[in-house]
């Protein structure tokens, strides 16, 4: 009659196996239970408030990288003309959205002409340093180490040219843009750069026509693509400010096409 009380007069009796173990293990059970539900819940609340955090920035600053490389040929063709002949472009420069999830989103290139694209500019690139080494194989200069400088050289100028273009927009005040979208952008500098060096493996002298043909088209390109595009999202306007800004980034393709367009060994001329 005394298992249910803990001591007794006399001594003390350990509980019995079969009345307060099940007793003190559903306790446990059910405190262990909540512990864990309170913990799993706050984790999940931490954890699901960090993630959608870390995909919202990298949304904001990165985008999705498949989302550049949706194109065909009939998208290429048409941004082949828009960039080396952007004065012929009579359409709009804006770029098209769709609603997605609740939010716009925009379309992928394949849908709009004036979205940007990682396809063009990788193929520029490459086709760029193959023609660049092949220029100097023509004049008894090409070596494997030749080839690697001017992937190099190539490098640093789009590097270049990507600063160029984000500082631009930090100065304004809009530093949000999607960096591969500023990356796109800065790599059509290639397109322009191939047409120049293939002129010149043809006949040297057209070199000295179609580089600045080339630099005057692509300054036009990016003018007309960060006032259209990049600049929409400034929230406070200076026009004076703006037409200065772009007007630098224009004169500044001069020296970085001259720079890409002399196929050396040397860092400068």
């Amino acid at each position: 009659m005394y298992d249910n009380v803990g001591n007794q007069p006399g001594g003390s009796r350990l509980p019995s196996n079969g009345q307060q173990i099940p007793f003190g293990s559903a306790f446990s059970g059910a405190g262990s239970g909540l512990i864990r539900g309170g913990l799993g819940a706050y984790g999940e609340k931490i954890l699901g408030s960090s993630s959608e955090y870390v995909q919202s920035n990298i949304s904001r600053y990165f985008s999705d990288p498949q989302y550049y490389f949706q194109v065909n040929d009939h998208y290429v063709r048409n941004k082949l003309k828009v960039v080396l002949f952007p004065f012929l472009h009579r359409g709009h420069w804006t770029r098209i959205t769709e609603p997605v999830g609740g939010r716009l989103s925009y379309k992928p290139p394949v849908y709009d002409i004036n979205a940007p694209d990682l396809y063009i500019p990788f193929m520029a690139f490459g086709t760029y340093v193959i023609l660049a080494g092949f220029l100097l194989g023509l004049h008894g200069k090409f070596t494997p180490e030749a080839l690697n400088w001017l992937f190099i050289k190539g490098l640093v100028g789009w590097f270049l040219q990507v600063s160029l273009l984000k500082m631009s927009l930090f100065s304004l005040g809009s530093g949000e843009a999607p960096l591969l979208d500023i990356v796109a952008y800065a790599g059509y500098t290639f397109t322009g750069m191939c047409m120049a060096v293939l002129g010149k493996i043809v006949w040297s002298y057209s070199y000295y026509f179609l580089m600045p043909w080339t630099c005057l088209c692509m300054g036009i390109f990016l003018v007309k693509t960060m006032k259209r595009v990049l600049f929409a999202e400034v929230r406070t306007y200076d026009s004076s400010r703006h037409h200065y800004l772009l007007l630098f980034i224009a004169v500044a393709q001069l020296p970085l096409y001259v720079w890409l367009g002399n196929i050396s060994m040397n860092w400068l001329f």
